[in-house]
């Protein structure tokens, strides 16, 4: 259910296995337009982190050039939930493997923001830091271990 006052930013990074132009990337990479567009027109889609190409594969918040941000806003829980787990993106999530190598650390991170307010690659690199640091909280958790937006 959604809050009067705050929405759901989500932070995924990815460690690639090639730079995102090599052809290992390719069916990743060929996909990212449907995807992205996917998630746009899907009910509680708020915002994504793009550059001027319109995808964030381009955008550098770590100085491993491998790796790879994905960041949005939803309206709540089931919104996110439903467009990663129950659309065609539950099969990118599916073949990552083919595209990613393992991390060290958490890879996402989910955190409240208020309404009309837009994180930053700073806000979801100091998220993913914490959520390895002191493990969930209301501050930064996952699907697994979730925490209800703040009182109302």
């Amino acid at each position: 259910m959604a809050s009067p006052k705050y929405q759901l930013a989500q932070v995924n990074i990815a460690l690639g296995l090639a730079a995102i132009d090599d052809p290992i990337m390719a069916e990743f990479k060929n996909n990212l337009d449907n995807i992205n567009g996917l998630a746009e027109t899907s009910p509680g889609y708020v915002w994504r982190l793009k550059s001027d190409s319109g995808n964030a594969t381009d955008i550098k918040v770590y100085d491993d050039d491998l790796l790879l941000i994905n960041m949005s806003v939803w309206e709540d829980k089931d919104s996110l939930f439903e467009f990663v787990y129950k659309t065609a993106h539950k099969d990118f999530v599916r073949q990552r493997r083919l595209w990613f190598g393992k991390q060290d650390g958490p890879h996402m991170a989910l955190w409240w923001i208020k309404k009309g307010c837009y994180p930053t690659e700073q806000d979801a690199k100091a998220k993913l830091e914490y959520l390895a640091e002191h493990g969930p909280s209301p501050d930064a958790f996952t699907f697994r271990s979730f925490y209800p937006p703040p009182s109302q």
